[in-house]
């Protein structure tokens, strides 16, 4: 099954608290999780290696609990939002440390907050390209058209330079 933002609500509900007493019990074995979350064993390994996840051992058996999946799951919401890592366990260790979370909250508000203005900012630089972009392939149209060539239509490639 694919990693969907669903799965990471119903993670962070269960990092939160509100997993039923079935899934406190519940354990995962890495290829699970590696499954459930398109990672691989290799990636769930350095989440642990960096203090992000801290699954039991059972001999050399990673076994992982509910709240090493939610966190997981935060994780990976994190990654795709653009977090790094040292945020990301910065956001997981406010969790541990206040119960009310409030700590936690501020810090992700901060950390949101600043996404956002890089992403806005990004935004623009994206637009301004396309605008640059759009111009350059305005003005080769005209030249072609006053040297009465034939454009090259936009779904094939040139393989000349």
């Amino acid at each position: 099954m694919p990693h969907t933002a669903q799965a990471d609500t119903h993670a962070a509900r269960a990092a939160m608290g509100a997993a039923g007493p079935e899934d406190d019990a519940r354990s995962y074995a890495i290829g699970e999780l590696a499954d459930e979350f398109g990672l691989t064993h290799r990636t769930i390994r350095h989440y642990e290696d960096e203090g992000l996840l801290a699954p039991a051992r059972e001999g050399t058996a990673r076994v992982y609990s509910h709240r090493d999946r939610a966190r997981l799951a935060l994780i990976c919401r994190g990654k795709r939002l653009g977090f790094s890592l040292a945020e990301i366990k910065d956001f997981l260790t406010l969790y541990d440390a206040d119960d009310a979370q409030l700590e936690q909250m501020r810090f992700m508000q901060r950390l949101a907050r600043r996404r956002i203005t890089d992403l806005e900012r990004q935004l623009q630089d994206v637009q301004q390209t396309l605008a640059e972009l759009r111009t350059i392939d305005s003005q080769i149209s005209d030249h072609f058209r006053r040297n009465g060539i034939t454009e090259t239509p936009n779904n094939q490639e040139d393989t000349q330079p």
